[in-house]
Order: structure tokens, then sequence, then C-alpha cells
């Protein structure tokens, strides 16, 4: 019996553990095996492989049942994920719903998950956008928060290192505050996106409307072809998973790429309990796991734990995490943990008609979505009553005029008319939030889940500074539009909760002095240092930009990190 005992546990022992296996965590995989090192991943939910498991990537309209919408039923069960603009009939097997797995909102928050493998790298918008000094600075030039332990340098090389791999299309357009990238060619702005992009250049100093940059393959290289993945075909049906791998996700690119290292093991339908800590070593030595199909509990050992379970599920892992060293969660002698958690605000729109450019229409889709305004409030200089400040999204479209008046021979042709409207345009905001102590994440005391690990409570909220944030982008780009000559506008806000953004960050924020952060530099834990953690919990600030890329990077560095430490 000893020696089966020991036999299993050296089949259980890893040289790295990764827990989660989206966006950040299919990068730790991918990097850990290019490193040889024996990696066991694990996902909390099913498995989803690459084309096998996209059951809707092909279908016609018609073949949906209910032609691409949501039952009512379905929708009155799940009123949380039902507001994420991509849950509809051909895409909703990637959410998680609403009863399956609760969580308790001390404040209203949409927490919208997808867990299986790959998490939300299947659903995302697949926005990219490099971070600069501008955005690492930020706490530090207006001190509120605490300083990044990390500068544009430091990362940089990991952004070109990702970008190459992943596929990043866009432009090299010089932007102090959004560095260049690793560039495929950029899909093309239309002409009533252009028109506007050179108005706001001839009379606005430091602001611009630029080519989106997204993780599209425009024009494949030879890595996206040993991937396995080829052209973006421009269908515009990305959230069913791309049976081309014309986007990046974790699906189509680093968890396959991390198998076929053979030296990486993937371990679907695997709730991380707890990571656990030897007090006599001084350091974490594996995770507990609960199998969800058998409710076996399980333990897996490491010499290093990267943390990668999203934003908010690696609060959840650190909190659960207790040992009489650390009563309040694995390395939190600061007393920080789940604390200081923001989002993104996107809160606000604006819409307009433009009257010109009658002879121009556009022909196909724009997998990039159109244009990217970078932030231009407050970079150089403190010009407003709020802190930080936005980024928006614009485009311009035309659409058929049909209508289904009339009968018989009426109706037909008013079905086939080929009438195009005038142009519309629209932007959304995209807001930083500022962290603050009370935005926190905590384990309720009284409720569990079906494993038995405390339920997630969630008490997060807008704040004054975000309402003056949104105040000034609905004035901002009111003003722009009119400049513009476009008419009808019209600017509208909402009243959703925190967390359609989809972009939840902290509550494991880095930092310089282990006082009043977890993660050092190298997103080790402060307290704990062979445990990494380079998902959205570990960010300081939010900034505005989408924050994948930045995650990805995150992991890749500190993957070379664990395996190569720099000379002291």
């Amino acid at each position: 019996m000893a020696n089966f005992n020991i036999d299993s546990k050296s089949e259980r022992t890893f040289d790295a553990i990764v827990i989660g296996s989206g966006m950040s965590g299919g990068w730790a995989a991918k990097e850990l095996g290019d490193k040889g090192l024996k990696t066991l991943v694990l996902e909390r939910g099913r498995d989803a492989k690459h084309n096998k498991d996209y059951p809707t990537t092909n279908m016609y309209p018609w073949e949906f049942a209910h032609h691409g919408q949501v039952t009512a039923e379905i929708r009155e069960a799940n009123p949380i994920v039902n507001r994420c603009y991509a849950f509809g009939e051909d895409a909703m097997h990637f959410f998680v719903k609403d009863k399956e797995h609760p969580y308790v909102q001390e404040k209203p928050f949409d927490w919208i998950r997808g867990y299986q493998v790959g998490g939300k790298s299947l659903l995302w918008a697949r926005q990219t956008q490099r971070w600069s000094d501008f955005d690492f600075d930020g706490p530090a030039r207006d001190g509120f928060a605490v300083d990044w332990p990390i500068r544009y340098k430091d990362i940089a090389p990991w952004y070109s290192h990702v970008e190459k791999f992943a596929g990043i299309s866009g432009n090299r357009d010089g932007i102090a505050e959004l560095p260049d990238g690793e560039f495929l060619p950029a899909f093309p702005l239309n002409a009533v996106e252009q028109r506007f992009s050179k108005h706001v250049k001839q009379h606005y100093q430091n602001r611009h409307v630029i080519s989106a940059r997204c993780a599209h393959l425009s024009k494949p290289n030879q890595i996206h072809f040993d991937q396995g993945r080829a052209q973006c075909q421009k269908r515009t049906l990305c959230q069913r998973g791309c049976p081309f791998g014309g986007y990046f996700s974790a699906n189509s690119s680093t968890i396959p790429w991390a198998l076929k290292s053979g030296h990486v093991t993937l371990r679907p339908f695997s709730v991380v309990e707890s990571i656990m800590y030897d007090e006599k070593l001084g350091k974490a030595i594996g995770v507990r796991v609960i199998d969800t199909n058998t409710k076996e509990a399980i333990e897996y050992y490491a010499d290093v734990i990267f943390l990668n379970a999203a934003a908010l599920n690696s609060n959840l892992v650190l909190l659960n995490s207790t040992s009489s060293r650390f009563p309040n969660g694995l390395g939190n002698d600061s007393g920080t943990l789940g604390k200081y958690v923001a989002f993104h605000n996107y809160s606000a729109h604006i819409n307009a008609d433009w009257d010109g450019d009658k002879e121009w229409t556009t022909d196909g889709r724009n997998p990039a979505g159109g244009g990217y305004i970078p932030r231009f409030r407050n970079v150089y200089k403190q010009e407003t009553d709020f802190l930080r400040g936005y980024a928006a999204g614009f485009s311009a479209y035309r659409y058929r005029e049909t209508s289904s008046d009339g009968v018989g021979e009426d109706l037909k042709k008013n079905l086939v008319n080929d009438n195009l409207s005038g142009w519309k345009v629209g932007s959304h905001m995209m807001g930083e939030t500022i962290p603050k102590e009370s935005n926190y994440v905590a384990l309720d005391k009284s409720q569990k889940d079906q494993w038995g690990i405390p339920l997630l409570k969630i008490a997060v909220e807008y704040d004054d500074n975000d309402a003056k944030m949104k105040k000034d982008y609905v004035e901002q780009m009111t003003e722009m539009f009119t400049s513009a000559g476009f008419t009808n506008i019209k600017a509208s806000t909402d009243n959703r909760a925190p967390g359609l953004d989809i972009h939840e960050m902290g509550g494991v924020r880095m930092g310089v002095d282990p006082k009043t952060s977890m993660l050092d530099k190298w997103h080790r834990l402060h307290a704990c240092q062979n445990v990494y953690v380079t998902d959205g919990a570990s960010m300081t600030s939010t900034s505005c930009q989408n924050p994948s890329l930045t995650y990805m990077a995150f992991a890749a560095r500190a993957v070379d990190h664990w395996v190569s430490p720099p000379t002291p």
C-alpha cells in the first residue's frame, strides 16, 4: 500500500500547474510546454476542441430553431447572462448559465463567464491594444492607488512575442499613447470612417481615429500556418468559434500548441478548491481539485503554480487557500486580497447620420469593427475634473432598406428592394475606472456551491469619477460629431450594472510595497514566490485599452522569469 501511494503521488506530480485554460492560462501552458516543463493544465469546465466542439459554426440562419434568437424561457431563466450582447442561440452553449454557478451580489454585478477549455477566448471582442507609460504611470501621476512596479520597457518585448504568435492586424500609427506593435495588415476604414479620421486629425490636437487593432489573421505568416490556422474569412461569426482559426483563441492556438509539445497534460472538469501551502517549506506545493463529475477530491503537486482562473475566480482561489500562516488567504499579508477591484465603463453611446458619400457603400464585413479613438483626456496633463480617461470605438455603415408591407407582387418587390439607407455613424465609450478598497470580492460565509466551495460575494459599483467621465465623453463626442457635419446626433447612457464590459480586474494587484500589494514585478505573490498570477486579477489599474493582449504578455513574461530568472 505504501508503494501504491508513492506511485500515485508520483503520477500526480508535475513541474508546473496552470489553473485555467483561457487567454492567459493558454499562454502559460504554451510557454511552459515550449520550455520542456512537465505541465498540468486544470480547467473547471468541459473540453472544447478546436473545430470539433463548435456546433453552430457553419450553420445557416434557417437551420436555427429560433432564427438565432434566445427563447423567452431561456431569457427569463438567465436574466444576467442574457444581458450580454453575444448571448444568442448560436453561442449560448459557451456561456455559464445563471443557475449553474451562482454568486452573491452584495451590489449589482453582471458576472459573465465561459467555463470550458479556452474560457472566454472564444467569446472576446478580439480588440488588442498595447499599454504605454501613460497608462503604467497613471497611479503614480495622480496619486490614486499604488504605483505599478513595471513600465512599458519591461513588457514591450513580451508584447512583440505574443503578437507575432497570435497574429494582430493594425497600422503603425505612431501614437505615443498607443504604442505600435508587430502587425499584420490592418482592416481598412471605410469612406466615412476615413473622412472622420481626417477631420479629427485636422481640427483636434492629440486626437486620432485609427483602424481598430484586432487579433485576426488578415495575412497569415508561417507561424500561423504552423498552428493549423488560416486567413480570416471576415464572416464575423466569431462568437461561434472559428473553423479557420482566423482569430486568436486559446482553442485554436495556444492550447493545441502546448499539447503538441508532448509536455502538457490537460484536465478538464477540474474545479480548483485551493492552493496547498507547506509551512515548513515556506512555499506552495500543489493544488486541491474537485472533479466536477465524480465530486472526488484530488491533490496535484508541482514546483510552481500559475493562477489564471480569470480575475474574480483567481481571487476566489486565493481567498479559499487558507492555512495557519495565511488565515485570510494565500499570500495575503497586506490585507489587500479581494480589494481594489475595477472594470471598464461602457455605459455611454452616441449615434448620428451622415448625409454625404452616397456614392460609396461597403462590401463584405470588417471583423475589426471599424475605428478606434485612443484616449485623449488627461494624457499629457490633468485637464478635467475626473481622473484618468476613456477610449472610444467609432464605426459607420449603411444598410439595405426593405419593407414587409403589401401582399403578393408588392410584397416581393418590397423585400428585394435594393435601396440603401443613408450613412449611420456611432461610437461607444470605454472608460477607465479607479480601483477602490470599497470595491471588493469576498467569500460568502454561509453559502457554498455544489462542490463545497464558498460562493463569491461581489460588491462593486460606479462612483462620481465614472459619472463625470461619462458626461465628458458625451460632451466631447457630440462636439466632434457636430464639427464633422454629422446630423441627428443622439447620445444615450444606460443603467447597466458593472460587469457587462467583461473586463473585471484587480483584487490581487501588483505593487512595489508588499504592505500594500499582493504581487511583485514578476507577478509572484510577495509572500509565496512560487505562485504567479498573470490574469486580470493582477492589474494595479485598468487604463482603457482592451486588456487581453496585456494578460498574454504578462503570462509569457512570468513563465520566462520562472524558467530563466534574471541575475540579481
